[in-house]
């Protein structure tokens, strides 16, 4: 036998089974689970050719336990083995309706020294019906005829398909083993005298939900379904099945739609986005995003990647929901739908006193552990308390200590039942979460009303029937969601699995989803490989969904496409459409070609070096080239057409200058374009090299024209003949730099002979302005933009032609005074013009303007979050050059500030998170470049921000600041209930007392003098960790720990015994679980803890229901002490009798979810 295969596998999933799906190759699959094969045997009893007791032997029973709708025994005797070609077919036999055959490769499919056989479909080649299957167990049997005792076996099932048309073993057995050798146990060769006889055992089962043993190649849920799954972001798969429950929770769906959402089509509401989620659910044919589902949840990529629970999220989901519909009319359908009704009550037995509170009930968190199904779990839930002997309750003073009952029941249950079974618990041995995964029926109906009041209505039967069921499927820290929905009361259940929906037996939906081990279909438990113990099934229903029967046609009600808000209708069909013209434009893009225009109007609205910015967008900037979306095989002239319409011109005065690339990375107009009659893709093709996937041109307007309109071109002009006449003219472009507004300005192109002087150029830029003259301290300065950091100076006496100016070129021009007018002494002074000039460096001339354009960078601040007041001083963006040093940068944004430039301290931005990073250092050296791109930093950098920072206002120097420690602490204000952080600085050489001055001032709470001394204590992990004295150097103060500021009770500061103190804490179930904020508590003599939880209460600040859930106990420092819980009658004082004692209370975190560790869950939108 082959190495790999396991002899003690016991079921007929142990062994990878592998197809000829390409017998030239040999390729295998990898995908499919088969049974193993047998021991070569020779048996007494076992015949190969008894195919009854065979077939019994060979096609166990199958864990899926599909309905067998046929078997079928064919046998193939093989005569002259070796003298077989490399491949052979046996006879065609039939099999539940479908012809098969045997596929035989004697010696080895693409495999040396072994014989490879398979099971093959009968059909012709090219007459396979089309989407035809079907689902079988098989074996394949190699024996010898003479002696049917020795024989030799394999077994698989697969799902034949007209892709995967055969299947079996490639690595059957090693011919070595089949000829001249004996047998083992036996008395010759398994193939002898070259023939042997090949039985394949063939059980055609049903196919009852169309996927089994489905490899989901090709898979189409809408097609197979009707329906459509979601798509998994990272870790969504709980948000995933959670979102299908209540799309298939009809009436749920159609509350949703009624929240009015057409006057805030928001992305950032997230009953907008779940209303457009459901709606593509109802109309996709392909699985839907939730990307923006989560983003209005305010959730960002690393909540994607955390996995939640699935409760926390159902409740708050709802809840938000319903905050969405108030006001409307379907305020009240939620609490209708998914809200009941549960008593708490304290009954005594002797004497008619109750005490009870009435509490709705949005899901029922019901133990899995010690029950064996739901109605044990209910009847765990509503089990009554007998309080008698020492735990009798004080039931008032009339009746004083009475015997009672003290449980739970429920008035009434919802419309929608939502069960949460409890399979995630504390461990106190591991001192961890576990899950539980014992084995706890459900049933498809329950009858609730043995779980009500006796008082509740019962004129509607309280009958539930099973509408969902969300599985996970893994363990605490590794798991994956589903879920089993039967969308309509009658009819199939689905198994929704992220992308993929399919058919679910009721198989599925119950017995596999109990949870405990895995059971064989002969009814034994599957072992755990060597190790003691059943195999455990790692998946199991976490939540139930259950319908009331009465109402089962209310909640399932139709939904249609009229019952969607129209304008959601007409917002997907807009959608729609955008994408179809888009696919269609770029379907169609390969006939089309770009033409990217610069014009006298463009250009004048350009600031910056070059003639245009080819990246930017007109929609977005009017300085961008205007862009024309032409097909390729258009004429040149039907582009000039379509600019002069555009430019609303003559399209004879109109013409194009071709933009060409330069060697110094410039882009500029070469020559113009005579020859109209080229298509744009030839002249695109003829133009010199490209950085730009469309045609770039300048756009000429004639501004002289003849008698009969034609245009009169200063250069490049064409005769009649077709010659085109250059003559000395060149074309020059004008910017000019406006000092007062610290502005570039484009003004528009001259003409002008390269043999004239450069100072020739000033009257035409004269004219060109409307100046009529110079004053006496004035001049124009001329440069050359060659290119951005390349502006030369241009000598007025020189000829353009020694200048090397030509066709393109950009001449800069300033209107300088003289050097008094400059130093600012004139009556102007160095007022600014323009608010954005205020944020800019003084740039006195064009070249130093050109410089700044150079390193100007846009940078956006905002306040810090935590330590700045984004109110008084909201985000603002200013342009700033990038060479300005950080005293520099401190006086700039001091100045937009209205603040000290000292008191600034910059801090720069995450990337990814958009929050702040570290603090910047003040250096002499430091820029505002090297601030935003800091060098050295590898990947950090790389998670940096490099055009935004966050800013701080201190209330001192930063060169004071490096005298002082930052604490942060929280204050408690309201008892426990009111938590504020603070960061404060105190000198590094202060005490605790410095602290609490600091403090005062920074919260700006009364002083002690005024409203009573204060206390700083440190705590550990939810617990109080030590008092700090006043005198205690806040240098040693623990940055592990978390300081803690309260105000001292009255009580409390007249005690200075602190063994009159105990230690008080919060926890959940558990000590091991604590939370909250701890605190000391005056313990006194002889006082019955029906007192003290009055001055708890007060202590705390915790009231109402708040205060009355809490159980109070008494935890001893052994970590494995249980809690002691206190009654009414117990006395503190005596109970905690060590110093080392803690009284816990013991209720709900409500403030954060624990499971899988994953951080806080929240909804925003």
């Amino acid at each position: 036998m082959d190495d790999n295969q396991n002899l003690e596998a016991a079921s007929p999933n142990a062994m990878a089974i592998d197809a000829p799906q390409d017998h030239s190759n040999g390729a295998e699959s990898d995908g499919v689970v088969v049974p193993t094969p047998e021991e070569p045997m020779e048996s007494d009893t076992l015949l190969a050719s008894d195919y009854e007791a065979m077939k019994e032997h060979v096609l166990q029973p199958l864990i899926e336990e599909p309905k067998i709708l046929e078997d079928q025994v064919h046998t193939w005797s093989v005569e002259g083995w070796r003298t077989l070609k490399k491949k052979e077919h046996g006879p065609i036999f039939h099999a539940g309706g479908y012809p098969w055959r045997i596929l035989l490769f004697p010696f080895g499919n693409n495999v040396l020294d072994q014989c490879s056989i398979y099971l093959e479909h009968g059909f012709d080649a090219n007459n396979v019906p089309e989407d035809w299957s079907c689902c079988v167990q098989f074996a394949l049997v190699l024996w010898n005829k003479n002696n049917p005792s020795i024989f030799y076996q394999h077994s698989a099932h697969h799902r034949f398909t007209k892709e995967e048309s055969d299947w079996g073993f490639t690595r059957f057995l090693e011919t070595r083993k089949m000829f001249n050798t004996v047998w083992e146990h036996g008395d010759r060769p398994l193939v002898e005298n070259d023939c042997a006889n090949i039985s394949a055992y063939v059980r055609v089962v049903e196919d009852e939900t169309g996927v089994l043993w489905h490899n989901f190649n090709n898979y189409d849920s809408k097609k197979e379904t009707g329906y459509v799954g979601l798509k998994n972001q990272g870790a969504t798969c709980y948000l995933n099945s959670l979102l299908q429950s209540l799309y298939f929770t009809n009436a749920f769906r159609k509350a949703i739609y009624s929240i009015p959402t057409e006057h805030d089509e928001n992305m950032s509401n997230s009953a907008y986005t779940l209303q457009r989620l459901f709606y593509q659910l109802q109309t996709s044919n392909t699985a839907v995003g939730t990307a923006e589902l989560t983003k209005s949840f305010g959730w960002e990529t690393r909540h994607i990647f955390e996995q939640q629970d699935v409760q926390e999220l159902s409740r708050k989901l709802i809840d938000r929901m319903e905050k969405k519909m108030k006001g409307t009319a379907f305020e009240k359908a939620l609490p209708q739908m998914f809200s009941g009704k549960i008593k708490t009550y304290i009954s005594c037995i002797n004497v008619p006193y109750e005490s009870s509170r009435i509490e709705d009930f949005w899901d029922v968190q019901l133990n899995v552990n010690g029950n064996e199904n739901l109605l044990d779990s209910f009847r765990d839930y509503i089990q009554v308390e007998k309080l008698d002997g020492e735990n009798q309750y004080f039931a008032g003073d009339e009746y004083k200590l009475q015997d009672a009952n003290k449980g739970v029941i429920f008035q009434s249950f919802p419309d929608v039942l939502h069960l949460q079974l409890k399979r995630f618990e504390y461990d106190i041995q591991r001192d961890a979460m576990m899950k539980i995964n014992d084995r706890h029926e459900f049933p498809e109906e329950f009858d609730a009303s043995p779980y009500l009041d006796k008082d509740a209505d019962r004129s509607e039967p309280w009958e539930y029937q099973l509408h969902g069921v969300l599985v996970h499927s893994g363990d605490l820290n590794a798991g994956h969601y589903y879920a089993f929905i039967k969308p309509n009361k009658d009819g199939w259940w689905y198994k929704y699995d992220d992308d993929k929906v399919t058919k679910a037996t009721k198989r599925e939906v119950l017995e596999e989803n109990f949870g405990g081990p895995f059971k064989l279909p002969n009814g034994q438990l599957r072992p755990l490989g060597n190790k003691k113990g059943p195999l455990m099934r790692p998946n199991s229903a976490y939540m139930l969904v259950y319908i009331r029967k009465s109402r089962l046609d209310k909640i399932l009600c139709p939904v249609t496409e009229e019952d969607t808000p129209a304008h959601l209708r007409r917002r997907f069909e807009e959608e729609y459409a955008a994408r179809e013209a888009r696919r269609k434009e770029r379907e169609e893009q390969h006939l089309y070609l770009g033409v990217k225009a610069i014009t006298e109007a463009t250009f004048q609205q350009h600031g910056s070096t070059d003639l245009a910015d080819f990246d930017a967008t007109p929609d977005q900037d009017p300085a961008a080239p205007r862009f024309y979306r032409v097909l390729r095989t258009a004429k040149m002239q039907e582009v000039v057409n379509t600019i002069a319409a555009d430019l609303e011109q003559d399209p004879r005065r109109v013409r194009l200058w071709l933009m060409v690339n330069r060697q110094n990375k410039t882009i500029r107009p070469d020559q113009p374009i005579m020859d109209l009659q080229p298509t744009v893709e030839k002249t695109y093709n003829n133009a010199a090299a490209h950085r730009d996937h469309v045609l770039r041109v300048w756009v000429e307007v004639a501004e002289q024209v003849k008698a009969d309109g034609a245009p009169v071109w200063p250069t490049y002009g064409g005769l009649t003949n077709g010659v085109v006449i250059k003559n000395d003219l060149i074309l020059l472009f004008l910017k000019w730099f406006d000092a007062e507004s610290q502005a570039l300005k484009g003004v528009g192109h001259v003409y002008i002979s390269k043999e004239k002087k450069v100072e020739e150029l000033v009257p035409i830029i004269m004219k060109k302005m409307g100046w009529d003259k110079l004053s006496s301290d004035e001049k124009i300065q001329l440069w050359e933009e060659i290119k951005p950091n390349m502006i030369e100076t241009l000598k007025g006496k020189q000829s353009l032609k020694a200048a090397e100016l030509q066709d393109g070129d950009i001449v800069c021009f300033q209107r300088l005074h003289d050097r008094k007018s400059r130093l600012g002494l004139t009556e102007k002074g160095d007022k600014q013009s323009s608010e954005e000039a205020q944020s800019l460096d003084r740039c006195e001339d064009a070249k130093e303007y050109y410089d700044f354009l150079l390193h100007k960078r846009l940078v956006m601040f905002r306040a810090h979050p935590q330590r700045c007041d984004g109110d008084e001083y909201p985000p603002f963006e200013m342009i700033l050059n990038s060479k300005l040093s950080y005293d520099g940068l401190s006086q700039k944004i001091g100045e937009k500030l209205g603040v000290e430039p000292t008191h600034l301290r910059f801090y720069t931005v995450n990337a990814s998170s958009n929050n702040p990073r570290a603090a910047v250092k003040r250096g002499q050296n430091q820029t505002l470049a090297t601030i935003l791109n800091p060098a050295g930093y590898g990947q950090l950098s790389m998670n940096q921000r490099n055009d935004a920072l966050f800013f701080e206002v201190l209330d001192m120097s930063l060169a004071e600041l490096d005298t002082k420690k930052s604490i942060k602490l929280i204050l408690l204000s309201e008892g426990i209930t009111k938590e504020e952080q603070y960061d404060v600085l105190v000198p590094k050489n202060g005490q605790v007392e410095d602290l609490i001055d600091c403090l005062i001032k920074k919260a700006k709470i009364p002083s002690e003098q005024e409203a009573g001394r204060m206390r700083i204590y440190e705590i550990s992990n939810h617990k109080f960790f030590r008092e700090l004295e006043r005198n205690y150097p806040v240098i040693s103060i623990n940055e592990y720990t978390t300081v803690i500021a309260e105000r001292i009770p009255p009580e409390d500061a007249e005690v200075t015994d602190p063994t009159h103190f105990i230690s008080v804490f919060q926890f959940h179930g558990e000590p091991s679980r604590a939370h909250g904020i701890p605190f000391r508590f005056l313990l006194k003599e002889g006082e019955k803890f029906s007192e003290t939880k009055k001055r708890l209460e007060k202590r705390t600040g915790l009231k109402g229901k708040s205060f009355e859930k809490i159980k109070f106990a008494v935890v001893r420092r052994s970590q494995m002490s249980k809690p002691h819980y206190l009654t009414d009658d117990n006395i503190l004082w005596d109970v905690a009798g060590s110093t080392d004692d803690s009284l816990g209370m013991d209720h709900p975190d409500r403030t954060r979810s624990v499971r899988n560790g994953a951080g806080d869950l929240f909804l925003k939108g």
